[in-house]
């Protein structure tokens, strides 16, 4: 049996603030359990709720060198859904009231949640063939094992592989100062290795000592590699060309299944759906204080309020759309300029704009559920997850070509009567307006054709299945 262990800054259902969290939550679930044995391993933070912490039970602890002294490493354990869970316990680092906080500080809790994945191995009794690291968090995992655990026999042969899921976010910052912390040798910050414009740099540690890297969507793979999208790594992506591979994320399709959820006014099926959008879409109207019509298009947004997620665009044009009489619920917090702008739209335009700055699991499923499209005109979007959901729930999704969003969403081709949502090629207000007009005047004038794109989006199978099956050839492979 092979032996896999994900490590992971965040994880459902335990801890999440993006898409990382579902991957390394939903995805061990898929796999052959006959053949990979795929656990987990993320910081026992204090903010995870209670309900998980007391389900936890501790396995040992010892201490580690890091950072100039010895630190408690705990190690607790939780079997959730036929996967296990370590969680690696420190309360100096992981006893804030959110995963994440400044950045120093964050760079040296992972610095410490990196080397504490390797050292607590022996303590466990779980040796991995490969160790499964998401994200810049995990980039010093690698390192670690190829440099200060090389020489100890316990470690020899095992792979690791790194995934980005963003890359923008790369953690960096003063060599120096991260040579303290992690006690690394000074041959590892040139510019071969973990430096990268005059700071140290932990995604490219990751990417450099892994054995492979793999990004979540195919497109986003060939984007990286270009000057625009490549967050000043494109060349070392290149070099790595040949161990280089994207594989689209999935979606949980028992969380997110309209004929068995629980938090929409009325489950549908792909048979039933045009009845039940219609149901669900009124209550969700009564619910927000928007004026109660079917036949009014309703567009969907959920989402951190970034300019990564085109939210410029959507600045420059939202009057207009406003103007010709679409609804628009919103949901999601970021930006201030951006949340102050929907909340200025909700004032004015009461009965048609509803904008909610929080996250709320049970109403993102009602907008999904009750929306007729969903927006999403992001700059980069390495995967994307909400078009996936939105496609489940027959909610057609308006989206920008790239990354995971061109790898998942079929146009609307008028000729031939195809397509899966709406698509739009350069970051552009203007192109992004005609695209949100074309589908409308389809949602008006030919109900027959959008109920058949519908149909199509819901028929889709973005589930982990096929995902699982891609990362088990990859293991194979290494």
């Amino acid at each position: 049996m092979k032996k896999v262990l994900f490590a992971a800054s965040e994880c459902v259902p335990f801890i999440k603030t993006g898409g990382l969290a579902d991957v390394a939550g939903s995805l061990p679930k898929y796999f052959n359990a006959e053949k990979y044995d795929v656990r987990v391993m993320l910081p026992k933070y204090l903010c995870i709720s209670e309900e998980y912490r007391e389900e936890m039970e501790y396995v040992t602890h010892f201490y580690m060198f890091y950072n100039g002294r010895n630190r408690y490493v705990g190690i607790l354990r939780l079997v959730r859904d036929g996967v296990t869970f370590y969680f690696i316990d420190n309360e100096e680092y992981f006893s804030g009231s959110m995963p994440y906080s400044d950045h120093l500080y964050d760079l040296e809790k992972f610095g410490f949640f990196s080397k504490a994945c390797l050292a607590v191995l022996p303590s466990i009794d779980f040796r991995p063939d490969i160790i499964h690291c998401h994200d810049w968090h995990t980039g010093l995992i690698p390192v670690y094992l190829k440099t200060q655990f090389a020489a100890d026999e316990f470690y020899a042969g095992i792979k690791t592989i790194i995934t980005i899921h963003n890359l923008r976010f790369q953690g960096n910052y003063n060599i120096d100062k991260v040579k303290e912390m992690t006690g690394l040798p000074d041959y590892l910050f040139t510019s071969d290795k973990l430096e990268a414009y005059r700071d140290a740099n932990y995604l490219k540690g990751g990417l450099v000592y892994a054995d492979y890297i793999t990004t979540v969507s195919e497109t986003y793979t060939e984007e990286i590699k270009t000057p625009f999208y490549g967050e000043k790594l494109d060349g070392l992506l290149w070099a790595r060309s040949n161990s280089l591979k994207g594989i689209l994320n999935g979606l949980d399709y028992d969380e997110w299944n309209p004929e068995t959820d629980e938090y929409i006014a009325s489950k549908f099926s792909v048979k039933t759906f045009r009845n039940g959008k219609k149901k669900n879409k009124l209550a969700l109207q009564r619910e927000l204080g928007l004026n109660q019509d079917a036949g009014t298009m309703m567009i969907g947004i959920i989402s951190r309020l970034t300019d990564q997620k085109g939210f410029d665009l959507i600045q420059r044009v939202m009057e207009e759309l406003v103007a010709e009489g679409i609804q628009f619920v919103i949901l999601g917090t970021g930006e201030w300029k951006y949340e102050e702008l929907f909340k200025s739209f909700a004032g004015r335009f009461p009965g048609q704009v509803s904008t909610n700055i929080f996250y709320s699991n049970a109403l993102s499923h009602r907008i999904y559920a009750s929306c007729d499209a969903f927006l999403m005109p992001s700059l980069f979007e390495p995967c994307g997850l909400s078009q996936l959901m939105s496609l489940r729930y027959g909610t057609l999704p308006i989206v920008r070509e790239t990354g995971g969003l061109k790898d998942t969403v079929i146009p609307y081709n008028q000729f031939d009567n195809t397509g899966t949502g709406f698509s739009f090629t350069n970051y552009n207000a203007h192109e992004m307006l005609d695209t949100v007009r074309r589908a409308k005047e389809l949602f008006e004038n030919n109900k027959r054709r959008w109920n058949l794109m519908c149909e199509r989006a819901m028929k889709c199978d973005y589930s982990w299945d096929a995902s699982a099956r891609k990362y088990e050839e990859l293991y194979d492979q290494l």
